[in-house]
């Protein structure tokens, strides 16, 4: 799964002037832009007492691939904007996910009170035959409808969920931090989340290219127990 940030328009210096407006008015305008650097205070405390609004006068646009499985997780997410390659429009290209070795197999305990715990060597040997099986089937299936002259949108339903897709996805902080309080399982959050493996991976790329962006925000964020604010 692979992350790429395309473009944006973020920096710290985005949260200070949209939070100084409420006391400056236009006075904030001469100092658009400004350095961040001595106002850690400032973003502190606006992420300490939620005040959230400034926050979201930045945007990122990212470039996800990872199968469809992980996008329809995404989806959930009604905060961002997104838009799909199209399996109506295009030929869907034969790439497949399969878990790694170092992918957890196995649930313990109870929905709402589990564990994912490592594989056997017989497991990992079992998801990794059947999955495989499965893809190139399927594909080959695929493949022989449209040969045949069946329309991409029919075809396409024989295609199981892991296989990758792409989109671009639009958001700002606000909004991205939200994403990652509920995607990334960190120790010492405020409120743990125990995300899927998979989005998990992606979460944590835009994160960090998200933390280069806007370092102090960031920074804010994870001291205060990674709270969206």
């Amino acid at each position: 799964m692979t992350v790429e940030l395309v473009r944006h328009s973020a920096a710290d210096s985005d949260v200070l002037f949209a939070a100084r407006v409420s006391t400056q008015g236009d006075k904030t305008l001469d100092h658009i832009g400004e350095d961040a650097g001595r106002s850690r205070g400032l973003i502190n405390y606006l992420m300490r007492d939620r005040h959230g609004s400034p926050f979201e006068h930045n945007s990122m646009t990212f470039f996800v691939s990872a199968p469809i499985f992980v996008f329809r997780e995404f989806m959930r997410h009604r905060i961002a904007s997104y838009n799909e390659e199209s399996g109506r429009y295009r030929e869907l290209r034969p790439v497949f996910y399969r878990p790694s070795h170092e992918r957890p197999l196995v649930q313990v305990g109870k929905p709402g009170a589990y564990t994912f715990v490592p594989g056997s060597a017989e497991q990992h040997a079992l998801v990794t035959g059947e999955i495989e099986t499965v893809c190139r089937d399927a594909y080959a299936s695929y493949r022989r409808m449209l040969d045949a002259g069946v329309a991409r949108e029919v075809a396409r339903a024989v295609l199981p969920l892991t296989i990758y897709s792409s989109m671009y996805v639009t958001m700002n902080a606000r909004s991205l931090m939200n994403f990652l309080s509920l995607r990334v399982h960190e120790e010492g959050s405020t409120f743990p989340s125990f995300p899927q493996a998979e989005i998990e991976a992606v979460a944590r790329q835009m994160e960090r290219l998200w933390a280069g962006l806007m370092p102090l925000t960031h920074e804010a964020f994870v001291a205060q127990g990674r709270v969206a604010p």
